[in-house]
């Protein structure tokens, strides 16, 4: 089961798509952050999701929040298609252990080896404001991302 809305986020350490560790407690007290899970870099849906949010970066940056997309790729693949792609955010590699930070937050679907396509927000106190996670096959709309930003309180933004 996912964690909810206003819970602690556990905090992890990645690699990110360069080989550089990225720690979730790295952002607190600094800025809010944006975890979206994807099952897998180069499939149909996962690619138009990350260049659709490529595509609205502003609404990150603008918003002084911290986009991190993670998946069970290696960095190595994650490096790869965020080149070809232009991703202009972090990509993380939940590589090793399998699916470890995904399992952390109740997303990673066993049966698959992967993780489910699922979103939280996370204020700069390290709470979860906002989640939402979509069917399989199901692309996340960029209106749940905007909606998602507004549970951040002013402060935070």
């Amino acid at each position: 089961m996912a964690l909810e809305n206003d819970t602690f986020a556990p905090d992890f350490e990645l690699s990110n798509q360069f080989g550089e560790k990225v720690r979730l407690s790295q952002f607190r007290g600094i800025k809010p952050v944006v975890i979206v899970f994807f099952p897998l870099a180069y499939s149909g849906v996962c690619t138009s999701e990350l260049c659709t949010l490529e595509d609205n970066i502003a609404m990150f940056h603008d918003n002084s929040v911290e986009l991190l997309g993670i998946s069970v790729d290696s960095k190595s693949a994650l490096r790869a298609w965020s080149e070809e792609k232009g991703f202009d955010f972090n990509l993380l590699a939940d590589f090793w252990p399998h699916g470890e930070v995904a399992k952390e937050y109740g997303v990673f679907l066993d049966g698959k080896g992967f993780s489910n396509r699922a979103t939280f927000v996370i204020d700069t106190h390290g709470i979860i404001r906002a989640s939402f996670i979509t069917a399989p096959g199901e692309a996340r709309s960029i209106e749940a991302y905007r909606a998602a930003l507004q549970e951040l309180e002013p402060a935070g933004v």
